[in-house]
């Protein structure tokens, strides 16, 4: 049996206890900024660097718009001055039997950007809203 990489085209997202169908997800990277820092008494003539805060991305979600469907924008309205609904977002890459291999778990999302389909009287494409979330901490586990 040959072992090759995952196809990233079987994932499911889940928030809120909902299972919705996205065509596109994007902006799942996690970085550790840097901190460099030199005492004056150094020896050496270069600044040391150690591992500073976590920077998470924005997470774009893409789906195509279907009548009477208005969860995006329901969740987008409820953004006031300072009060929003912080939602837990479950990302699962599936295997073959629709299990979960890589999952990416998001804490404390809420919409930050919510863009319904542009509009073009010679396409020929699905209508495709999109979603940007921010986020305060992201998580990988890989089985």
């Amino acid at each position: 049996m040959a072992d090759y990489p995952l196809p990233k085209f079987h994932f499911q997202v889940e928030w809120g206890g909902t299972q919705i169908g996205f065509t596109e997800v994007s902006g799942l990277d996690v970085e550790t900024e840097v901190i460099e820092y030199r005492n004056g008494a150094s020896p050496e003539y270069h600044k040391v660097k150690m591992p500073g805060m976590q920077k998470f991305s924005n997470i774009t979600l893409k789906r195509g718009t279907f009548a009477s469907d208005n969860e995006f924008f329901d969740w987008w309205n409820m953004v006031q001055l300072n009060t929003i609904e912080r939602r837990d977002i479950t990302i699962s890459l599936l295997n073959e039997s629709h299990e979960p291999v890589v999952v990416w778990k998001v804490k404390n999302a809420w919409p930050t950007k919510v863009q319904p389909t542009d509009l073009k009287s010679d396409g020929n494409e699905a209508a495709i809203e999109t979603m940007e979330l921010v986020h305060e901490g992201l998580t990988i586990q890989n089985d």
